[in-house]
């Protein structure tokens, strides 16, 4: 007598296991053929992303309205794709955009290249670059894909102005970062309206419509036109 464990051809079934095997494949198909599917109504109807989703960048500005971005390019030296360009520049009395020393003049994003790994804002030091929710990037043009500084900075917030202007009397660039600046203060509203205009809130320095950032309230998906701010 053949052994089944030694003989192959003992483990074969008979007529009807073979003639009825092909069928059994599609068993899952079957199954599912009549069984009601949730149908995401998209774009009409977005469904709100997790909180940690991966989505564009954003560039944060402090209480006061500063920019956080020193210029430093960490986040550019962590880029796997090596799609961030910074150019940094030196503040002045006149012209300050950040606490410190320096800024980030030039700020690029080429999101032709960007995988959303999030390895540049785990490189940068001061908690200026994060990735919000918005994830509807695609475009028609190639050279819209490349995201400014100005439409990656974060929409003013109340008790902020746009830079640039002076730190808050008597603080220094440490004092930003332990959290002892809350808001603009009158000096330097006033140095604002007698240096500059201040561009509208939610939008960028150019006078062009801040792009979507976030999940927005009421599980709200943002999108590219939105203008109001995170809230995380």
């Amino acid at each position: 007598m053949a052994d089944p464990k030694k003989d192959p051809d003992a483990k074969k079934g008979g007529f009807f296991s073979d003639l009825f095997a092909p069928v059994g494949g599609f068993g899952v198909t079957f199954a599912t053929m009549f069984r009601k599917l949730e149908t995401e109504e998209y774009p009409e109807e977005k469904r709100p992303t997790q909180p940690r989703f991966h989505g564009r960048h954003q560039l944060n500005r402090h209480p006061d309205g500063l920019e956080k971005c020193v210029g430093c390019e960490l986040c550019a030296w962590a880029c796997p794709a090596d799609a961030i360009l910074v150019e940094g520049a030196d503040n002045t009395e006149d012209s300050r955009f950040s606490p410190g020393e320096r800024y980030g003049r030039v700020y690029q994003i080429n999101y032709l290249r960007c995988i959303f790994c999030g390895l540049c804002i785990e490189a940068c030091p001061t908690r200026a670059l994060t990735m919000t929710n918005f994830y509807e990037l695609a475009d028609h043009s190639r050279g819209d894909l490349i995201f400014t500084k100005e439409q990656l900075l974060a929409p003013l917030q109340e008790g902020m102005i746009a830079a640039p202007h002076p730190m808050v009397d008597g603080m220094e660039e440490r004092d930003y970062y332990l959290g002892k600046v809350a808001k603009a203060t009158p000096a330097q509203e006033t140095w604002v309206r007698n240096h500059h205009t201040e561009p509208q809130e939610g939008l960028a320095p150019s006078g062009d419509p801040v792009e979507g950032v976030d999940t927005v309230e009421h599980g709200r998906q943002a999108t590219r036109d939105t203008t109001e701010g995170v809230r995380r």
